[in-house]
């Protein structure tokens, strides 16, 4: 189950206050009371503040998206009071030891949803990594529990519209410099819990004309690639 909706804030409402937050500035800099650059080299609590409200929500997906917006908050605050002289940018190197080493977890335990369950069907799962080319697979089975599904500067193109799913399946996702497709059937819902950092997620596919138990959740990290959900 998700966080309770008590306990969501709508990401409008963070940004309506920071656009009444700069308009009071400029407005008492107008007024001759202040200088609004003073007060707007401190833009990066507002990052502080959203890895904190993320954290706070809680959520499955929602720890590591907290941390990496308050570690980059309190980076560049630190950086813009001139406390830390260090470029964030020249840290990016850190993303491709994160990558790596998630790669070795998977590699080792395999997919998180095949860990401790038995494989009723014999194809129940789908793993598949695409580096520096294409992988274009499908899966019938009509106990279907996720997966695991790697792009490194290639593509991998799944398809699942024959397949069943038996409450929720889960797919982890990891695309760098690269893209993953995956087409669901109709009368699934899909909860998206992706992380991108200079790269997009899309969910395209089409509400399920009636209520039903076959979820398909897909989370993970996009770097400077793209992952797309459709019908």
């Amino acid at each position: 189950m998700e966080a309770s909706g008590s306990r969501s804030i709508a990401p409008q409402l963070v940004m309506g206050v920071v656009i009444i937050v700069v308009g009071l500035l400029f407005t008492l800099e107008n007024l001759g009371f202040i200088e609004a650059d003073a007060y707007l080299r401190y833009w990066p609590v507002v990052l502080i503040a959203v890895g904190l409200m993320k954290l706070w929500a809680g959520g499955r997906g929602a720890t590591f998206p907290g941390l990496l917006f308050f570690f980059v908050g309190v980076w560049l605050l630190l950086q813009s009071m001139e406390i830390v002289t260090i470029s964030l940018w020249s840290l990016w190197p850190l993303l491709l030891i994160f990558a790596g080493g998630s790669m070795i977890r998977r590699g080792i335990y395999g997919p998180s949803c095949t860990r401790g369950v038995a494989d009723t069907d014999g194809h129940s799962t789908v793993s598949a990594m695409a580096v520096l080319g294409g992988v274009n697979r499908g899966n019938n089975s009509k106990t279907f529990r996720g997966g695991d599904l790697t792009a490194v500067m290639g593509g991998c193109q799944i398809d699942l519209r024959n397949a069943a799913i038996e409450g929720d399946a889960v797919i982890d996702v990891f695309a760098m410099w690269g893209g993953i497709e995956i087409k669901v059937p109709e009368n699934w819902s899909v909860s998206g819990r992706v992380t991108p950092i200079l790269g997009g997620y899309e969910d395209k596919t089409r509400p399920p004309r009636e209520a039903g138990t076959q979820r398909l959740i897909v989370r993970g990290m996009v770097i400077m690639g793209g992952v797309e959900i459709k019908n």
